[in-house]
């Protein structure tokens, strides 16, 4: 697998050997999501607030105009207004947020963590911004500013009204000082109206600066994202493609040998035929190791998912029909007298039962020896009367190194590797692997496989 393109064959197989294990950890990621939504993202909801600018703005300016709404100087106002408890300027900055829209609208928006706080927050900003906007359109940012140029319009108002008064009064005869004297008051009038007209063109307020909040900011009715629910779901996503993404990872990684090819060109042999084993129930260990196996089987990670199902015997009639098959080629490969030394890495139990099964079988001929080697520091009795030594092995059980040191064992021993053993576990149609040196949960009612070619037939049975 280490140098195989990951396939959709691939990720089946994971999703139908592991479902249990991917279940799992999808629930975790779901509670993981719960508790961030708890303790790191609690929910928060957002309420918008639209203020007008009337006249024609230039997109800078309404750039301008948003970064106005969002400053530290009508924020900090908010901030005072509101007299919210431990909230100042600088922290409501950060949950206020403007942006403009089409038709000179400016969207002031206020995060909270209630729909109420959330909507007096970005009202209350539109209501500052709106101010403090005027307050600069009248050439100052200072409200009494502004409030000293409406009261210099009322007071020309007013003069106005005045000439108007003393002109009326004046001596309606047609004396050359009366006319003068209405002549000098109209003149008066005229200069005063272009004052006027002057102070308005030279404002850019006058028709920018009359800016309205439209109405109050609606009350939000759900949580801003992400949202509980997002965190959830995302959560079990996120843990069940870390799980496939872990699998793919480990058999890229891992270089225990799977297939028969590997296998034997690490044991320089061939394969010889197939056979099944039944297991045999096994009794548990002790109490700790019995939970751990019952926790594996209940999680499926006993089952392996990255060997594929080899064929299985319809009946005990057909296992024994290739028993009889494989050790009928051991008679044809070997003279007489045929005396083998099946050779079994230390720790695997799927090899050893499978190397039990072959030797019931054989009964006398060939006489079969079996003796364990530890891939550790591996270890083979020399020679005596065998004729060479058989290796019996579980697949993804062992690296090309280990097996490369048994064979180099062997051959230390004088012993020629005649032929390969290949064993695998056939539990309801799924594929189980032998024990690691390690550790290996018990089997139950099971089928135990393994694959042989010989050097005669070179097919399987």
């Amino acid at each position: 697998m280490s140098d195989d393109t990951i396939r959709l064959a691939t990720i089946g197989r994971i999703l139908r050997r592991r479902w249990r294990l991917l279940a799992v950890l999808a629930v975790v990621g779901a509670l993981f999501g719960y508790g961030s939504s708890v303790l790191v993202f609690p929910p928060r909801y957002t309420a918008s607030a639209s203020v007008l600018l009337p006249g024609l703005w230039e997109e800078r300016e309404l750039l301008t105009q948003v970064d106005i709404a969002t400053s530290s100087a009508v924020v900090d106002r908010a901030a005072a207004t509101l007299g919210w408890k431990g909230v100042n300027g600088v922290e409501l900055q950060d949950q206020v947020s403007a942006k403009a829209a089409d038709g000179n609208i400016i969207k002031i928006s206020g995060t909270a963590d209630t729909p109420e706080r959330a909507q007096r927050l970005s009202d209350q900003v539109a209501q500052q911004f709106v101010t403090f906007a005027a307050g600069i359109a009248g050439g100052s940012a200072d409200p009494a500013v502004a409030t000293g140029t409406e009261a210099l319009r009322k007071k020309v108002a007013e003069t106005n009204r005045r000439i108007t008064d003393l002109a009326n009064a004046a001596d309606p005869g047609q004396t050359v000082e009366s006319v003068q004297a209405r002549t000098e008051l109209e003149k008066l009038r005229t200069s005063l109206q272009d004052a006027i007209k002057k102070l308005d063109e030279a404002n850019p307020a006058t028709n920018k600066a009359s800016m309205v909040v439209m109405g109050p900011a609606p009350r939000p009715t759900g949580a801003a994202a992400p949202t509980r629910m997002q965190l959830i779901v995302g959560g079990a996503l996120l843990f069940f493609l870390l799980a496939v993404v872990g699998h793919l990872a480990a058999a890229r990684v891992s270089r225990r040998l799977r297939t028969e090819p590997e296998i034997a060109a690490a044991l320089g042999s061939a394969l010889l035929g197939t056979v099944d084993v039944p297991a045999e129930r096994r009794t548990h260990g002790p109490e700790s190791s019995g939970r751990r196996a019952r926790i594996r089987r209940l999680l499926g990670v006993d089952t392996r998912w990255d060997i594929p199902t080899p064929q299985r015997s319809g009946d005990e009639a057909d296992r024994r029909i290739r028993y009889r098959r494989v050790c009928a080629r051991l008679r044809e490969q070997l003279p007489a007298p045929r005396r083998l030394l099946v050779v079994v890495p230390e720790g695997d139990e799927v090899a050893r039962r499978a190397a039990g099964q072959l030797v019931a079988e054989a009964k006398i001929d060939p006489l079969l020896r079996v003796v364990d080697v530890s891939v550790d520091r591996p270890i083979v009795p020399d020679r005596g009367t065998e004729s060479g030594a058989l290796v019996v092995l579980s697949a993804g059980s062992w690296t090309a190194e280990e097996l490369t040191g048994i064979a180099e064992a062997c051959a230390d021993a004088r012993h020629e590797v005649v032929g390969i053993v290949v064993a695998g576990l056939v539990v309801a149609g799924t594929v189980r692997s032998g024990p690691t040196p390690t550790a290996e949960s018990p089997l139950d009612d099971a089928t135990l496989t393994f694959a042989v070619r010989g050097h005669a037939t070179g097919g399987s049975a």
